[in-house]
């Protein structure tokens, strides 16, 4: 059971205290959560951009460079797979350019 203070006495919270104070710290992780993926996405979303113009049937790449950069943006695409929580968003690594 978590503690509070109230008129400068520690004590336990009450269940209904509690499961209020448990979901206020679901909903400040939620939306971390949401922030930091979305600041993510964004982040991938221009790299993406970026290199978009290796689709083009004109792009100065050999075959070999071509399959670097195919591969490259799928990782980029794949990046937000399997990521349920914040530490996770923060953690991952994005793949490096070819």
């Amino acid at each position: 059971m978590t503690k509070t203070m109230c008129d400068g006495v520690v004590r336990d919270m009450t269940s209904e205290e509690q499961t209020e104070y448990d979901n206020l710290l679901k909903t400040i992780a939620d939306e971390s959560f949401g922030e930091e993926l979305k600041y993510l996405r964004n982040k991938r979303n221009k790299l993406l951009l970026d290199c978009d113009w290796i689709e083009l049937a004109n792009a100065p790449l050999t075959s070999d460079k071509k399959v670097k950069w195919q591969t490259y943006r799928t990782n980029l695409r794949n990046l937000t797979n399997g990521l349920d929580t914040v530490d996770k968003v923060l953690a991952k690594e994005f793949p490096t350019k070819p």
